[in-house]
């Protein structure tokens, strides 16, 4: 049954018949198309993440703002005009209000995505990895946090990126009562790389198990859901060597005075560039293996559900 959906949410098509039909669908960011990825390969990157959850039979739903109008799936056109648009805003939740106001036009980030899909009633979203706890005494908390803390979506990703501090984001979820699971692992991801050293409580090892225990979590909190997916083994990076380059990039950002929303994309550039292209072949890799995964997780909780007497 699909939900009630407000005035200023525009569906396209076939997310909206996907709805009315009860099937799987995956919510996608768009600030990886806007913010996170060079041109051309910001508009690749988001075909092909389309391409892997419709491989498995669900539909993708990207979610943006263009022309100050909140949409939740782009047409190719869309998601090619958004790739090289390049005055778009970032855009949580916070932001959502004025950019239509200003009718803008910018990519969502994990807080505002998570919001828009929960609002369309969409349970099951993939990105590449969540905002955190930075280092240092500023207190910079990304936005994404307090929305996993209240708002029930499963959250597919590769942990939290590399560049935060992880030992104090586990920390801020585990306050706030986010269930963080290991897909196949035991281990906390730290995005190019596949273990952080951080162990994770809960790991499960198929989409049924995760769908189940999805049921179950919402059945007792409202909250997000981390399901936290390694980066795959052929792209992922060897911690000695990111450790390394972080260590280099993060000097240099002080140095320059760099910080606030300036602060991760100057970061990600520049590991990009040290590392000879490794960590973005990286990025891509999670990316589009997480979506897949995604996909699957969708079917599996719309089955589960359908299941329930």
């Amino acid at each position: 049954m699909m939900p009630s959906i407000p005035e200023w949410l525009i569906l396209h098509p076939e997310v909206s018949k996907a709805l009315v039909e009860d099937k799987a669908i995956v919510a996608l960011e768009s600030t990886v198309i806007t913010h996170g990825l060079p041109r051309p390969v910001n508009f690749e990157l988001a075909r092909q993440m389309e391409k892997e959850i419709r491989q498995v039979g669900a539909v993708p739903a990207t979610t943006a703002l263009l022309k100050g109008e909140v949409r939740i799936g782009l047409s190719e056109q869309d998601l090619e005009r958004l790739a090289l648009d390049t005055d778009s805003v970032k855009i949580s939740v916070r932001d959502i209000g004025p950019a239509r106001a200003s009718r803008s036009t910018g990519g969502t980030t994990v807080a505002g995505t998570m919001f828009l899909a929960n609002t369309a009633g969409i349970p099951v979203f993939a990105t590449g990895g969540i905002g955190g706890v930075h280092h240092g005494p500023s207190g910079d908390i990304s936005a994404d946090l307090p929305e996993l803390a209240r708002t029930p979506v499963a959250v597919v990703c590769s942990g939290a990126k590399s560049i935060l501090d992880l030992p104090r984001t586990l920390e801020w979820l585990e306050t706030f009562s986010v269930p963080v699971i290991g897909w196949q692992t035991d281990t906390f991801p730290a995005f190019f790389t596949r273990e952080s050293g951080f162990p994770i409580q809960i790991r499960v090892d198929t989409v049924g198990e995760i769908a189940a225990l999805m049921r179950a979590i919402w059945e007792t909190q409202i909250s997000g859901i981390l399901i936290c997916v390694p980066c795959p083994e052929d792209a992922a990076i060897p911690a000695i060597r990111i450790n390394s380059a972080l260590q280099q990039v993060e000097q240099e950002a002080l140095e320059q005075a760099i910080r606030g929303k300036n602060l991760t994309p100057f970061l990600l550039s520049r590991l990009a560039e040290i590392t000879e292209g490794a960590t973005l072949h990286a990025n891509l890799a999670l990316l589009r293996n997480n979506a897949h995964i995604a996909a699957e997780i969708a079917k599996a909780y719309l089955l589960i559900q359908q299941d329930d007497p």
